[in-house]
């Protein structure tokens, strides 16, 4: 595959999320891109996916998760895959940098959300946990996880976030 631009997304921070493969195998659709994390800590806040399957493969550093309760931290060539309806969250517990292979089955909006939150950081628009601000933009990044934040009821984040997505792209919001 021949990389644009658009396929290599760099962080002010110089956290980089790579495309390295997107298509379709014996297995259905897939994307897999690579993670170059430069700060230490959460990553994402707990969530889950009703259709997506995720598996990580750290290639440099330290990478914690919590699946479903419990917690595992993994080193250089260490894997672990996240079922679909797994709540789960994961951490970079590196002391320098981490680099992680991440594949996601079927894809999904991924790659967006990839696009979207490297658009919001080099804007300055997420908060010191790496959230929009502005609820539209929230409610347009909520729509790209393709799956739900842990907690809250599925109807309430469909009827709060999903109308945000609605509106955000009415007013011309574009990823």
């Amino acid at each position: 595959m021949n990389r644009t631009m658009e396929q290599v997304l760099v962080h002010p921070d110089g956290t980089t999320i790579t495309l390295l493969d997107q298509g379709t195998d014996e297995q259905g659709e897939y994307l897999i891109v690579e993670h170059l994390v430069m700060k230490r800590g959460a990553m994402n806040g707990p969530h889950w996916h009703p259709v997506l399957t995720e598996s990580f493969t750290v290639k440099e550093g330290m990478m914690r998760f919590i699946v479903d309760g419990t917690e595992q931290l993994l080193g250089p060539g260490q894997h672990i895959k996240v079922l679909p309806e797994q709540v789960h969250q994961f951490w970079n517990e590196s002391e320098d940098q981490l680099i992680a292979i991440h594949e996601i089955r079927p894809p999904g909006n991924h790659w967006n959300m990839f696009k979207l939150i490297h658009k919001l950081t080099k804007q300055n628009r997420l908060n010191s946990k790496g959230v929009p601000r502005n609820p539209l933009w929230l409610g347009m990044a909520w729509e790209c996880i393709d799956g739900y934040i842990a907690g809250p009821p599925i109807l309430f984040q469909r009827a709060l976030f999903g109308g945000l997505a609605q509106l955000a792209r009415s007013v011309g919001y574009r990823i």
